[in-house]
């Protein structure tokens, strides 16, 4: 399996890019994650443009199996939370075919 960047790789590239120094990178990077979950549970959306949008998302109650037994069980309507990739990193990423 790939590993990504650990948070500590990612502060320093930040820091590195934008001259900054790690402290700052981090506070940012910090900031940028308690603003996201703070507005999500607020408004129900946070958008990072040109990255995507965190949504969240209600599931209604539903019906599933236990897969060791197969017996069927109810599954409790929750709250999820979802993200969304923007069209232009999709395209970037992972070009369609054509």
């Amino acid at each position: 399996m790939a590993s990504g960047m650990t948070k500590t790789q990612l502060v320093r590239h930040m820091a590195e890019k934008l001259e900054l120094t790690n402290k700052q990178a981090a506070a940012f990077l910090d900031l940028l994650a308690e603003t996201a979950v703070k507005e999500t549970k607020k408004s129900g959306v946070f958008v990072i443009p040109g990255l995507g949008r965190l949504v969240k998302a209600e599931r209604k109650a539903r019906m599933g199996r236990n897969p060791q037994t197969g017996e069927a069980i109810k599954i409790k309507a929750k709250t999820v939370v979802k993200f969304r990739v923007a069209k232009a990193a999709k395209d970037t990423i992972a070009p369609p075919k054509k």
